[in-house]
C-alpha cells in the first residue's frame, strides 16, 4: 500500500479477475484504465458521430480527459470503489471540454458519493449508486428520455441493473446486461429529433444520426462488463 493508503493498479486490477466481489476499487480501476484505451480506440467513431449534429470533438475531449483518469490511476487506486469514481469524475471535469466533461464527471462523482464508504457494492447497491449518477446527468442537462442524449442509453442500463438485482443476478451477468441495454437505447436515438443540446439546433435534420453521448455511453458501460467479466 502507498502512503496514502492507496494500492498500486496493478495489484488491484489482479483482483478484479480473481472473483466476482462486486463492484469494488480493483474493478473500478481496471474499468475506467480499459475506458482510456477503448476511448483512444473508438475516438474517431465518436468524433465523427458528434461532427453530423455537434462541434465533432466529442471523441477528442473524451481521450484526453480519460488519458488523464488512467494516469491518475496509475499513481495509485484509492481504497473504496465510491472513492475511484469521486476522482475519475472530478478528472474529467477538470479536463474534458464541451459538455462532456460537466455531464460524465457529474455522473461519476453523484455514483461514486451515492456509494458512500463501502468496499464492494453489490448489483442492488450499484443500481442505486448509478440511478443518483443518472439523476445528477439529468438535472444538470435538463434532458430525459427521448431528448437524443446520453440518457437514452443511461436510462435503459440503470433499469437493467434495478432489474438484474431483483433476480439476483451476480455482478457480472448484471452489467452485461445493463451494457446490452445501453448499447440499444443508443440505436434507439438514431431516428429521434434532439430536444436538448447543440443537436437539437438542427431540428429535424438531426434525424437519423445516433447521440454521441449515447454511443461513448454505451462504449464505456461494455468496456464496465467486460471488466467484470
Amino acid at each position: 500500500m502507498a502512503d496514502d493508503g492507496r494500492a498500486e493498479l496493478g495489484t488491484a486490477s489482479s483482483g478484479a479477475e480473481a472473483k466476482d466481489g462486486g463492484f469494488d476499487a480493483a474493478l473500478g480501476a481496471a474499468w475506467l484504465t480499459a475506458a482510456a484505451d477503448a476511448v483512444a480506440r473508438e475516438a474517431e467513431r465518436l468524433s465523427m458521430l458528434d461532427a453530423a449534429i455537434g462541434d465533432g470533438d466529442h471523441g477528442t475531449n473524451l481521450k484526453r480527459g480519460f488519458a488523464a483518469v488512467a494516469a491518475k490511476l496509475a499513481e495509485g487506486v484509492p481504497a473504496t470503489p465510491g472513492a475511484v469514481l469521486v476522482l475519475t469524475g472530478r478528472q474529467l471535469i477538470s479536463t474534458v471540454g464541451g459538455a462532456s466533461g460537466p455531464l460524465y464527471g457529474s455522473l461519476l462523482r453523484a455514483t461514486g458519493k451515492a456509494l458512500g464508504e463501502t468496499e464492494s457494492a453489490d448489483v442492488a447497491a450499484l443500481a442505486a449508486a448509478f440511478t443518483a449518477g443518472v439523476e445528477a446527468v439529468a438535472k444538470l442537462g435538463g434532458a430525459s428520455v427521448g431528448d437524443k442524449t446520453m440518457i437514452d442509453a443511461l436510462s435503459p442500463a440503470v433499469e437493467a441493473l434495478r432489474a438484474a438485482a431483483e433476480d439476483g443476478v451476480p455482478t457480472a451477468q448484471a452489467l452485461d446486461l445493463a451494457a446490452r441495454a445501453a448499447e440499444e437505447g443508443a440505436q434507439e436515438t438514431v431516428p429521434l429529433r434532439a430536444r436538448k443540446g447543440r443537436a437539437s439546433y438542427l431540428g429535424e435534420r438531426s434525424e437519423g444520426h445516433e447521440d454521441p453521448g449515447a454511443a461513448s455511453t454505451a462504449l464505456l458501460l461494455r468496456v464496465l462488463a467486460d471488466a467484470a467479466a
